[in-house]
């Protein structure tokens, strides 16, 4: 399959130490990639230097489908979002929409319409009025989500989006994954609990400051891959926690 996100050389680092060392890798759209690695691997360091979030050493992000960073985006860890600003469901979908207004274009039925689909393919449109407070863990998943979903990307980047979520709230918010995937999207989530990965991923990322393996789950994820990455330090110069 064609590649829709090229990464080349890319080095990112805090304070001059490198978290992520000259990596390599392509993806195509339609898939769900695990990104796999211990603390410390720089996991949130590479969702956040795809997404433009934070300045490369070295390398290249390259987007290959028009709009460039536009058509990616990020969901951050659930703590590090205030949940207790007065913001309900749909609002927080709305805001989706925001980078496709401009300073001149109003909010109008069409935004409206990608709104109630995006809270329609996350399961939330029975949530629409509640505030994001009220929601359980995995339904303020799904409602970051549905935000990504209205902006219309094409790459989705998630910061461990499957932790503190009960066996009903993966299910449904693995549902919406495979929506995506269906779509063509290209899906890469940060993950830690190892033992799910053949359930809810078709490709993996091993990283340890540098990568071990990429690929299928069935040719990558295997015992020697992962003993690479969580036995051993990869990358000595690899911080830690990120």
């Amino acid at each position: 399959m064609t590649p829709i996100l090229r990464i080349e050389d890319l080095t990112v680092s805090y304070h001059r130490i490198p978290a992520v060392h000259h990596l390599n890798i392509q993806l195509p759209g339609g898939s769900l990639v695990g990104l796999l690695g211990p603390n410390g691997a720089g996991k949130t360091s590479l969702l956040k230097a795809i997404a433009g979030l934070l300045p490369l050493e070295t390398g290249h992000v390259k987007i290959s489908v028009p709009g460039g960073r536009s058509v990616v985006a990020y969901v951050p860890q659930r703590e590090a979002v205030d949940w207790d600003f007065p913001l309900t469901v749909r609002a927080l979908v709305e805001m989706g929409r925001y980078g496709a207004l401009g300073p001149w274009r109003a909010f109008g039925a069409n935004d409206a319409e990608i709104v109630e689909e995006a809270m329609s393919i996350t399961a939330l449109a029975p949530l629409a009025q509640r505030q994001i407070n009220a929601l359980s863990g995995g339904q303020q998943q799904r409602a970051f989500l549905a935000r990504a979903l209205a902006q219309q990307a094409t790459i989705y980047l998630l910061d461990e989006p499957f932790t503190g979520l009960d066996a009903n709230g993966r299910k449904a918010f693995s549902n919406a994954l495979r929506h995506l995937r269906a779509l063509g999207k290209l899906v890469i989530a940060s993950h830690h609990d190892l033992n799910s990965v053949p359930e809810l991923f078709d490709q993996v990322i091993l990283l340890n400051g540098e990568l071990v393996a990429a690929g299928s789950v069935a040719d990558a994820f295997t015992p020697e891959t992962i003993s690479r990455a969580y036995s051993t330090t990869i990358f000595s110069g690899a911080p830690t926690p990120t």
